[in-house]
């Protein structure tokens, strides 16, 4: 679910953040991306004309009645007006997407990469994003429009509620618990869009380092999954490790610190799904029962590989750890003096306090 960041409002880019591109701009043709995978991505669930339409408006409705119950949960009354959820189809979420891509990239269009101009990559991201469109029940995109857009793709909720056989309304409202958290992360900690955008920045910086360091680094990790010694953490694993392990130190550094934030939001919002209790959502033990027992089902190999390619099983990870985190850390200090991870850069969780959130709590709270 990305139920995803996994997620900006208007203070949280800078004019110079809107202007500035990163090397990654001309890469991926995101038109194509968007136009192929729209064409790639597989049909929703059959429903009559009544049935979409009934969920469209509800889910609608879910997503403003979810703001108050995140808010009183949370403690950060933001104050901001509530902005509309755009509820879409498969292809609606490809092509905001695409576009969000297009956005975090500083990809503007007039500089293309190579003879093609980034069409190929854009045929395999429209792969990809037809891929995942029918594994996405919502998404906040804090990168596009005045106070970010929040999405929900009504064909997908259908077909979970279904498999899950639990209640549509109570499960519609859980889902958008979850995205207006992220709404509300973004709103109340403005410093979070820039944030993203540097670490987006360094990533894409490039390295003029020999193809042979590449390589090393590459050996060593492969000849320490076969030998391990110690611990094994979980940010070397699958395919997030491999790259990790090919990258130069920088870089490495700040996939580790979107990991990190990721983490932290996914298990926040996760946190907050739940928290809210049955007095807003009646059956939410019932949904979460089931929905986890969902996320842990056996998948065939072919689809196993699929997803850690996309790094849809480390997206997984990202919530069980993060609300494991939250859980901890709100039990030991009460919410209001967990907010403070909202302050800053310097106020998040290290990689390996998400692991010890004692940890995190004596290092910032003391």
């Amino acid at each position: 679910m990305n139920i995803e960041i996994p997620a900006n409002t208007e203070a949280a880019t800078s004019a110079e953040d809107d202007e500035a591109t990163s090397g990654f701009a001309g890469a991926v043709d995101w038109s194509v991306a968007a136009k192929t995978g729209a064409k790639l991505a597989r049909k929703g669930p059959a429903t009559s004309r009544y049935t979409a339409e009934a969920a469209v408006e509800e889910l609608a409705a879910a997503s403003i009645r979810a703001e108050g119950p995140v808010r009183d949960t949370t403690g950060l009354a933001d104050g901001l007006p509530v902005p509309d959820a755009q509820v879409v189809d498969r292809a609606g979420w490809i092509a905001a997407a695409a576009a969000s891509m297009k956005h975090l990239t500083g990809d503007d269009d007039t500089s293309p990469s190579g003879l093609l101009g980034g069409k190929p990559a854009g045929l395999q991201a429209g792969a990809m994003l037809a891929f995942l469109s029918s594994a996405i029940l919502g998404q906040y995109d804090p990168f596009t429009g005045e106070n970010g857009t929040l999405l929900l793709v009504a064909p997908n909720v259908i077909a979970v509620e279904r498999a899950l056989r639990v209640s549509p309304s109570d499960f519609r409202l859980w889902v958008c618990l979850h995205e207006v958290t992220h709404r509300v992360q973004f709103s109340s900690a403005p410093w979070l869009g820039g944030y993203m955008r540097e670490n987006v920045g360094v990533l894409s910086g490039g390295s003029d380092e020999p193809l042979t360091d590449v390589a090393n680094r590459l050996t060593g990790a492969l000849k320490a999954r076969r030998n391990p010694t110690g611990a094994a953490k979980s940010e070397d694993a699958g395919i997030v490790g491999l790259l990790r392990a090919t990258q130069p130190q920088p870089q490495r550094d700040a996939i580790d610190r979107l990991l990190v934030l990721g983490t932290l939001l996914e298990g926040h919002a996760d946190h907050v799904m739940d928290a809210v209790g049955p007095a807003v959502v009646p059956t939410v033990a019932q949904i979460r029962g089931a929905f986890d027992q969902r996320r842990r089902r056996k998948v065939s190999p072919l689809q196993r590989v699929v997803r850690a390619l996309l790094g849809m099983d480390a997206k997984m990870a990202q919530y069980v750890r993060g609300k494991a985190f939250v859980d901890h850390v709100v039990a030991a200090v009460g919410m209001e003096r967990f907010n403070t991870v909202w302050t800053g850069p310097g106020t998040l969780p290290l990689l390996s306090e998400i692991e010890d959130p004692d940890a995190w709590i004596a290092r910032v709270l003391g």
